[in-house]
């Protein structure tokens, strides 16, 4: 039996919280939001849109740097205030930092390791200083 669950965008202000994660590998690539209407895109599209809260409008993952995110599983969790996007990530970085993952930063008792290989020069791809 099968129900349509989306959402609660009402409860959350309009937007809600987005894992990413590798479908394959099950590597959290990074946290992000969506609207209604990115939820709506990314159903019918089945790539990854999200609602970036810094320019308050659509981010079409990938819209410029090629990495886009082809989605293969939605799951809403029991508040239906989050959900979880298992995707293929096309280009191999999630993290606008050239990174596989937004999580690259690993916190020690010695400080702050960076973990994993830079993929992307984010200066060469977005042309910013």
């Amino acid at each position: 039996m099968s129900e349509e669950l989306r959402p609660d965008f009402e409860k959350c202000d309009g937007i809600v919280p987005v894992i990413t994660q590798d479908k394959e590998s099950g590597t959290v690539l990074m946290l992000a939001y969506m609207n209604e209407e990115a939820f709506n895109e990314t159903l019918q599209t089945g790539r990854a849109v999200y609602y970036s809260r810094s320019r308050k409008r659509l981010w079409r993952k990938g819209e410029e740097s090629g990495n886009v995110q082809h989605v293969s599983e939605i799951f809403i969790d029991c508040d239906a205030d989050t959900v979880l996007l298992k995707v293929e990530q096309v280009g191999g970085s999630a993290c606008h930092e050239g990174y596989q993952s937004c999580f690259f930063r690993k916190i020690t008792p010695e400080g702050c390791e960076i973990i994993g290989q830079r993929i992307f020069n984010p200066s060469e791809v977005y042309g910013k200083g």
